[in-house]
């Protein structure tokens, strides 16, 4: 198996463990995430959902059926991004999730993005933006990438803001649809960085 993936597996069996806060008590399965082990193209959402829930999988509802076709939009599929949330258990009713339960699963995310190397790092949501937007509302900052330490952090709407407020699909789907061109632009700064080798020097025959 590649190093990646066994690296992840182990993080999904702390996760499926887990007893930081009192998510555990109430979920069904809890909900690592999924996806390329080499993405780069990383999707960070904010809790599961009851169909995530049940099945142990991010984004499988209503919502992620949209996000699915937005990843499809951009020329892409889901085993080709990787998909997560902050929060790895359902917190009851759907409510948002709390401090000590982001706290609680901070540092399976945070392993999960340095295992995986994203160049882009896309937040669905202000729990997610929250990590690394700070004093600011999505509706201000949404479709505004933000380059540190060689990856895009690019905040957009989560896809379940469209199924509540219609007007806002068209938004997320024109903020989804920069996201190829970000992903060029980066590589062609990487190309600019890579140092050159000197031409190769021909030797005559004596």
């Amino acid at each position: 198996m590649h190093d990646k993936e066994e690296l992840l597996k182990g993080i999904y069996i702390e996760i499926a463990r887990c007893v930081r806060c009192n998510l555990h008590t109430t979920r069904t399965c809890s909900v690592p995430g999924e996806g390329n082990a080499d993405a780069k193209i990383m999707f960070i959402g904010e809790a599961p959902g009851f169909n995530e829930d049940q099945q142990g999988r991010p984004f499988v509802g209503a919502a992620g059926k949209f996000l699915t076709e937005l990843i499809c939009s951009i020329g892409l599929t889901r085993e080709d991004v990787y998909i997560t949330n902050v929060v790895k258990d359902r917190p009851p009713g759907n409510r948002d999730p709390l401090p000590d339960e982001i706290s609680a699963c901070c540092n399976f995310l945070d392993r999960q993005i340095e295992i995986i190397k994203p160049k882009i790092i896309v937040t669905l949501g202000r729990f997610s933006m929250a990590r690394y937007f700070t004093g600011i509302t999505i509706s201000k900052i949404h479709g505004q990438p933000m380059r540190r330490d060689g990856i895009i952090y690019y905040p957009m709407y989560h896809p379940a803001a469209a199924l509540h407020q219609g007007g806002l699909r068209k938004e997320i789907e024109q903020d989804m649809l920069r996201i190829p061109r970000l992903l060029e632009e980066l590589k062609c700064a990487e190309a600019l960085l890579v140092p050159k080798e000197p031409p190769t020097r021909q030797l005559g025959l004596f």
